[in-house]
């Protein structure tokens, strides 16, 4: 039985949208924030191709370590932060309860 968390993102207007995520359905951030029809492109599918997914963490105990793929589109992407992550590289686990992210804005 999965116990469900609790996920902050913050829009690209500002606001604060709160949601309550299973762990176990293999999900990833930006499926969460697409299924909550957040404007997240997730152009590539999830394959850390496009960085349509980008998303400043916020919680620094949640950031965790960005794999080679990751590390490689955001070498190309834009407004990239130190606490830039890619939303499909990031799986929705029960460690990532209570975390918060920010949506990085669209590129240009």
């Amino acid at each position: 039985m999965s116990a469900d968390i609790s996920i902050t993102v913050v829009d690209r207007e500002g606001t604060e949208h709160e949601f309550s995520v299973p762990t176990d359905m293999d999900l990833n951030l930006m499926e969460v924030c697409k299924g909550f029809e957040l404007p997240v492109e997730g152009i590539c599918g999830g394959m850390a191709m496009c960085a349509s997914c980008q998303v400043y963490v916020v919680t620094d105990e949640h950031f965790g370590e960005r794999n080679d793929d990751e590390e490689a589109m955001l070498d190309e992407a834009y407004f990239v932060e130190e606490n830039s992550r890619l939303g499909c590289q990031i799986p929705i686990t029960p460690e990532l309860d209570g975390i918060k992210v920010v949506l990085a804005p669209e590129a240009p």
